[in-house]
């Protein structure tokens, strides 16, 4: 299977309207004058793939890009998602029924009559993944996605995907303090030609230096708002491996995100990094990831600084 290409670095918007898919966060979140300020910024620095899903902020991150694109003119590359609900104990899933009502809420939205990318957000245990992908193929013939693929899909669950269908792409969470797609994701969309698109580059905040040891969490960050995914960070070791980081960024003249965002860069196994940031000025790691790539000398500092620490 030929790998799908898409653009190196794309903008996550799910902070648009609330903190990703949880309704409890629902209408919070980026306003949507703030969100257009980021995207206008990050139009300007070349980031032309928006990605997104249908529960984001319960629709509202879908409908902010829509109306971004009609004021402004102009068509970025989009994914979007399904599965989870849009509201507090709504319905969710990959029921096919589901998933032709829920793409076209999504193109109502965002104002589009095709995405270029259509994901499954979660494994859906109570629906076989055949039914799952006949709903996309007939998406796709109707003209309605470009190509379709998965997100946080385990191992074992794309290579369930890729038997029953043609997923193209998987999109999970990466980054140099959550390594657990190595050993046998990573290798088997290299071996099937499935695009690897990487969320959570920066690890929640952990990769910008936000966290200090001793230090209360700075309010409206992920560790203020839904710190679970990232309390196995909250270690000795991960603050020792982050100064170590810190001081081999300084050395090259870069942040610690952009030394995060060149690692993952550096990578020809990772695809496409979508980055999430919350400000304007948050784009400027991603420059400095294109403008100071990481040599291999580099990737050998980091690689043993980070067994040191790894949670």
């Amino acid at each position: 299977m030929q790998q799908l290409t898409v653009p190196r670095v794309a903008l996550g918007c799910g902070n648009f309207g609330g903190v990703g898919s949880a309704p409890e966060f629902f209408g919070q979140g980026l306003t949507q004058d703030e969100a257009f300020a980021l995207m206008d910024a990050a139009w300007e620095s070349g980031l032309v793939h928006f990605d997104t899903a249908d529960a984001y902020g319960g629709g509202r991150s879908e409908q902010a890009i829509g109306n971004w694109i009609r004021s402004r003119g102009v068509r970025p590359r989009l994914t979007t998602k399904t599965f989870n609900p849009m509201e507090a104990g709504a319905g969710h899933g990959l029921d096919p029924d589901r998933i032709a009502g829920q793409l076209q809420s999504s193109l109502h939205r965002l104002g589009v009559d095709q995405v270029d990318l259509y994901l499954a957000h979660e494994f859906d245990p109570a629906v076989p993944l055949t039914e799952t992908f006949g709903a996309f193929r007939a998406a796709q013939a109707g003209g309605l996605i470009g190509a379709y693929g998965v997100s946080n899909f385990d191992a074992r669950q794309l290579a369930a995907a890729l038997a029953a269908g043609e997923p193209r792409a998987i999109q999970n969470s990466y980054s140099l303090l959550a390594r657990q797609d190595e050993a046998e994701l990573l290798p088997l969309c290299a071996e099937r030609g499935v695009a690897y698109l990487a969320f959570g580059p920066l690890a929640g905040g952990w990769l910008t230096g936000k966290y200090r040891r001793g230090a209360p969490y700075p309010a409206g960050s992920r560790m203020s708002q839904r710190p679970e995914p990232y309390q196995g960070f909250v270690t000795d070791a991960t603050f020792g491996a982050l100064a170590k980081l810190e001081a081999i960024a300084d050395s090259r003249g870069t942040s610690l995100a952009g030394l995060a965002l060149a690692w993952l860069l550096a990578d020809d196994r990772v695809t496409q990094i979508v980055i999430g940031p919350g400000r304007p000025e948050h784009l400027t790691p991603v420059a400095e990831a294109l403008t100071h790539p990481v040599t291999e000398q580099d990737r050998s500092m980091i690689e043993h600084t980070i067994k040191e620490g790894r949670p």
